[in-house]
């Protein structure tokens, strides 16, 4: 039994039908005696509503889905160089980008006939802000196989402006000493270090 396969199967099924779904297929391995396999698909967690409109987002809207992972790449690397011109180009699209994809997601889950709350929705774009923040949550919506929303912690943590460098007289095309040397620009955004239980694995 291909574990992949299957995986990729169930997380395409809505939530009501998961736990049925990944049973008949355990007892499938089961009956074939690979234990590898059972054990690895009994592993898979069913994904909450949330989870799986952001899943279905990223199966039903891959370009955009891609155009959004590039930008949490654009947006961890300039985090972490302090990159203030990559950070104000990226950040200025984060909270759009998260809005309009959410409403999306919604609007796929109930095509589907998933009723999306307040609540949910709020999960939703919790999702999308950690796929931008953390790379692991990130490769998991990659692949659709998110089974919650993010801790609400996870995020771009704030910079201040005294933590971004300040631009120097030569990047500004001035000669030192200039009075219009750069300033000090800072970014907001969440913070990243608590990393999500976003992998398949554990039961309901």
């Amino acid at each position: 039994m291909d574990v992949e396969e299957v995986a990729d199967e169930l997380y395409g099924l809505r939530p009501a039908e998961f736990v049925a779904a990944r049973d008949t297929y355990v007892a499938r391995a089961r009956a074939a005696k690979d234990a590898r396999a059972a054990k690895a698909v009994a592993a898979l967690r069913r994904p909450s509503i949330a989870a799986w409109a952001a899943n279905r987002l990223v199966r039903q809207r891959q370009r955009e889905a891609q155009q959004f992972l590039a930008l949490g790449t654009t947006l961890r690397e300039a985090h972490r160089t302090l990159d203030a011109e990559q950070l104000r180009a990226a950040s200025a699209q984060r909270q759009e980008l998260i809005a309009a994809l959410a409403r999306t997601a919604a609007a796929l889950a109930g095509e589907a006939g998933l009723s999306v709350s307040d609540t949910v929705q709020h999960e939703i774009e919790q999702t999308l802000h950690g796929v931008l923040a953390d790379r692991d949550v990130a490769e998991q919506w990659a692949k659709g196989r998110l089974v919650k929303a993010p801790e609400a912690a996870v995020g771009f943590p704030e910079v201040a402006p005294e933590a971004v460098p300040a631009r120097s007289p030569a990047d500004e095309g001035e000669a030192p000493g200039s009075e219009d040397a750069g300033d000090d620009p800072g970014s907001e955004s969440e913070d990243p270090s608590e990393k999500p239980a976003g992998a398949a694995t554990g039961r309901p």
